[in-house]
């Protein structure tokens, strides 16, 4: 017997890969993604694991399928940079048991360092794409994903952005869909993807797409609503939302199946319709199709390729007005900041000391790049804060980076740091390194990783050490320091730095917000000692702020007693006291 319930996209996710009887699931964790996994780990039927990067992720779901399963991959867009070296060779290989990769794109970048469109990876590796623009549909997708998967051997991406994963709508459950184990038989030519079976999968891959083209006509995730046929909309996903609340007796195909197109029905369509208007995030993807079988249609000439659609910006287009509840700019400004308490603050204090630079990394510390904390220059993608550091000196020599450090946190060292730090070893480097420790997957909301001693089940497992593994790759000098130690931590970054050996030092203290952890004291300011020189407001701490007559004040309700303000306080003006 079925319910309702109200869900949220991610959750939806995670219940239609359960209904489908999916029974392994690896991924990385990644906004907007990352709560479909911990999701899928309430479910007992279904294996669930952090894996250390999205590449391995791919891979062990790659490996169930060719076992016979279900299996799920589930990662952010840039996420699907890392896994797609499996995933264009998995295109070719094709599948044994079902197999999906859960893709989140991020119109607007909330949490992204680019915007890119998944759907143009799924069209140039031949894998379709599914899109669904409710939460019902985010479920209802996932079960008929896998569905494609084994009909048409493929596997199957299903698209997702942030406003879909992170909204809610009413979704009717199912009871789960016991898919029996698929027999294994050795194939050389299907999963050995060496160039004699690789050119004639290539063919396989070919035939199935212009196979699942046609047939995707009658495909019940494609709908085409003909209402006014004076104006017509061609969308997928949530952009679907927005049409119908704006133009509700218009006529609309809303795509489901993005990739590949059905040129019969998008003609059937264009021919009952007198404007067609192509209404999509992001790039032109099926506009550019659209046009390139010679149909005429209005599409990003008028609509934007930057940051997520709304309602009010195709009133905007269509009416020339928007019909906005509420004025943004009387919203008051959330700049990101680092946490009260939290053990980056120190470290980059002392860097701010120092005057020294630090080539940045993917994570919470990407904010010690504003002000007043300043020093993070770079930000490139996973793991690139080893590397690019390394070829800073290899181009510039010693000397240039001698104020220069690369910072990573524990997490996206295991990601993609470690190949980084293993070239800085065989090639010779001479830079310095900080691994900031804070136990934790902390940007993503506090998921468990390969050095925490917990799996995403909450089971104990061993965790990886750090510093031992640092050693056992060659790093002739690896120091390990109390990141709120900031006497020791601003003598041993000296030394390193000024040193002609490969230094990690890691910068060592849980984040504030994992669970469990108890502050018995906060600081407390004393006005009538305090100076005015302004020592303790350079560290940034939101619970640090000015009376009216230029004294400090501490929020206790903020403070958690990590005692940072009271080392760069010259006039014992912050004491330390018991809650």
């Amino acid at each position: 017997m079925s319910k309702k319930t109200i869900m949220l996209g991610n959750e939806a996710i995670a219940r239609g890969a359960y209904e489908a009887g999916v029974k392994l699931s690896s991924a990385y964790p990644g906004t907007p993604s990352t709560e479909i996994s911990e999701y899928l780990a309430k479910y007992d039927e279904i294996y669930t694991e952090w894996a250390p990067n999205e590449k391995v992720a791919a891979e062990v779901a790659i490996g169930a399928s060719i076992s016979g399963v279900r299996s799920l991959a589930c990662m952010k867009h840039v996420g699907l940079n890392v896994a797609s070296d499996p995933l264009y060779t998995f295109s070719y290989i094709g599948v044994n048991g079902g197999s999906v990769f859960v893709v989140a794109d991020d119109p607007g970048m909330a949490s992204s360092q680019n915007e890119q469109d998944t759907r143009m990876i799924g069209r140039a590796s031949h894998v379709p794409v599914l899109e669904p623009s409710d939460s019902q549909e985010a479920k209802d997708f996932m079960v008929y994903a896998y569905e494609l998967s084994e009909k048409y051997d493929t596997p199957v991406i299903l698209r997702t952005t942030t406003k879909l994963a992170h909204s809610q709508s009413a979704v009717e459950l199912c009871e789960r869909k016991e898919v029996s184990d698929k027999e294994y038989s050795r194939q050389v030519s299907k999963y050995v993807m060496m160039p004699a079976s690789a050119i004639g999968r290539h063919l396989v891959v070919e035939q199935r797409e212009k196979d699942m083209a046609k047939d995707a006509y009658n495909f019940p995730i494609n709908k085409m609503e003909i209402n006014d046929t004076k104006i017509g909309f061609i969308t997928c996903g949530i952009a679907y939302q927005y049409v119908k609340e704006v133009c509700p007796n218009a006529s609309v195909l809303k795509l489901g199946l993005v990739n590949p197109l059905s040129k019969e029905l998008i003609e059937s369509f264009i021919n009952q319709v007198e404007t067609v208007y192509v209404f999509e995030e992001l790039e032109p993807v099926i506009e550019e199709q659209v046009r390139a079988w010679g149909f005429d249609v209005k599409g990003k000439e008028l609509f934007t390729r930057q940051g997520e659609y709304s309602a009010n910006l195709l009133r905007r287009v269509l009416f020339g007005k928007d019909e906005a509840c509420f004025d943004k700019l009387d919203a008051p400004a959330r700049p990101p900041i680092l946490c009260p308490g939290c053990p980056h603050r120190s470290t980059f204090s002392v860097l701010n000391k120092l005057k020294i630079h630090a080539s940045g990394d993917i994570g919470c510390y990407t904010l010690g790049a504003v002000a007043p904390l300043g020093v993070v220059d770079t930000t490139i993608c996973m793991g690139a804060s080893i590397s690019a550091l390394h070829g800073m000196e290899k181009a510039r020599g010693k000397d240039y980076i001698k104020n220069w450090v690369a910072v990573i946190g524990d997490s996206t060292f295991l990601h993609t740091g470690i190949n980084s730090l293993i070239n800085m070893v065989y090639n010779k480097s001479t830079a310095t390194v900080m691994i900031l420790d804070n136990r934790t997957t902390g940007m993503t909301g506090h998921q468990e990783h390969a050095a925490t001693g917990k799996t995403l089940k909450g089971e104990e497992t061993y965790a990886i050490d750090l510093a031992e593994l640092c050693r056992a790759i060659g790093v002739p000098s690896v120091i390990t320091v109390n990141a709120f130690d900031v006497k020791e931590l601003e003598k041993t970054i000296k030394e390193s730095v000024a040193s002609d050996t490969l230094t990690v030092i890691i910068s060592k203290a849980p984040c504030v917000l994992i669970k469990g952890q108890k502050f018995p004291n906060y600081c407390k300011a004393e006005p009538e000692k305090c100076k005015k020189c302004g020592m303790c407001l350079r560290i940034g701490c939101p619970a640090i702020t000015k009376n009216e007559d230029g004294t400090i004040k501490i929020d206790a309700t903020m403070c958690n007693g990590c005692g940072l303000c009271r080392n760069y306080c010259k006039f014992n003006a912050i004491e330390t006291v018991e809650r």
